[in-house]
């Protein structure tokens, strides 16, 4: 199994922050179906103030580089990340475009 951290910011309004945990109390089944789909066997997403964590458990087969792909060819999905984008902000080190960022891990036991 494969691991992916990856993190993202919200914008620091409480408004736009509880809009954002009550959509993903209610994720469209299409999306869920898109990362099921992908080979993706657990999601989950924790918030500290306005920072978000996202681990991602996968099978080996899967790759970033294809999700991401077929991700872009997908209307749902698209149409998910922008109203996503609404409540989210990049991290300053992000390069344009990008939206969640792998976080490199730093210590294991």
């Amino acid at each position: 199994m494969k691991r992916h951290c990856l993190a993202l910011d919200l914008r620091p309004d409480p408004a736009l922050i509880a809009e954002y945990e009550a959509m993903h109390r209610a994720v469209w089944p299409e999306i869920l179906d898109s990362i099921r789909s992908a080979g993706i066997l657990s999601l989950e997403i924790y918030r500290i103030e306005n920072r978000l964590f996202m681990i991602l458990e996968a099978d080996h087969d899967f790759s970033l580089e294809q999700k991401a792909a077929a991700d872009a060819a997908n209307p749902k999905v698209q149409e998910w990340e922008s109203l996503m984008w609404r409540y989210q902000q990049a991290l300053p080190s992000a390069k344009p475009g990008e939206k969640w960022v792998l976080m490199q891990r730093v210590f294991s036991v």
